[in-house]
């Protein structure tokens, strides 16, 4: 089950984000985890937003997984990428339920201007999303 729920991961990666794909990964209580947010954000809709948000900060021509640690239901994906010449190395970790959806999803990014750059655009798309 594992590699099926990893594949529907990339599978909605590389299919430039569609939030049909997005919507049908997540459970209803997920909660997701921001490298600059201190909460953690709960709920199905507000998780929606900000990854949705991080595919079209995140996901350009740049963007790829370099690893994966799958453990049953729980995965660490590790990702590059570049934005503004600023380049980005990161980490999704993501657990899934028994019936294939996403209950929790951290994100972690570094170095600091990785971060800052990140930090910026994501509150760009967060606000542009509620308009």
């Amino acid at each position: 089950m594992s590699r099926t729920n990893l594949a529907r991961w990339h599978a909605y990666m590389e299919g430039g984000g569609d939030p049909a794909l997005l919507s049908d990964l997540l459970a209803d209580d997920a909660v997701f985890h921001s490298p600059v947010v201190h909460t953690p954000q709960a709920g199905k809709a507000i998780v929606m937003a900000y990854l949705v948000a991080a595919s079209h900060v995140l996901g350009n021509d740049k963007f790829h997984y370099v690893r994966e640690l799958v453990d049953g239901d729980e995965m660490m994906l590790e990702f590059v990428t570049e934005i503004d010449g600023i380049s980005i190395n990161g980490v999704d970790i993501i657990r899934f339920n028994e019936d294939g959806k996403i209950t929790d999803f951290k994100v972690m990014v570094r170095p600091l201007k990785a971060i800052n750059k990140v930090w910026e655009m994501m509150g760009a798309q967060l606000a542009k999303a509620k308009s």
